[in-house]
């Protein structure tokens, strides 16, 4: 099963352009990642630039796409990065996340990605039939 584990980090939504992490916290993670990386579960990470750093939204309504350039003064929570990792079970998810070198600020979100599996063997057949094998392989990982 993947699992994406998404941080949020409180004080995230007013950190200034030009903010980067600090030295410290970086190597904390970067021992953590290390440890996903020799279990074998890691897939995928990044860390994300605060929203003042050239975010943007793109809205959809009534087919039409609209750009809107950040900050977002009205946002509450704002992701700071996130792993993607492949383990056995929701439990092996959660008990990686516990792991991850927090800070008081800091929340983590546990979410399972889709897989071949939660959809009907009809579904199922269709989507190996529209995307491919190689799009529904990597659906089942």
């Amino acid at each position: 099963m993947r699992f994406m584990m998404i941080t949020f980090e409180k004080d995230y939504v007013n950190a200034k352009p030009g903010w980067v992490p600090d030295l410290k916290n970086m190597e904390k993670m970067g021992k953590y990642n290390e440890e996903l990386g020799k279990a074998g579960v890691l897939l995928a990470l990044d860390g994300l630039t605060p929203p003042a750093t050239m975010s943007a939204r793109v809205t959809f309504k009534g087919g039409k796409s609209k750009v809107t350039d950040g900050p977002f003064t009205e946002a509450k929570e704002v992701v700071g990065g996130y792993w993607i990792i492949q383990v056995k079970s929701r439990e092996e998810a959660l008990e990686w996340a516990s792991r991850i070198p927090g800070e008081d600020n800091l929340t983590v979100e546990v979410r399972r990605m889709f897989d071949l599996t939660d959809f009907d063997p009809e579904t199922q057949k269709e989507i190996q039939k529209k995307f491919g094998d190689a799009a529904a392989a990597e659906m089942s990982q």
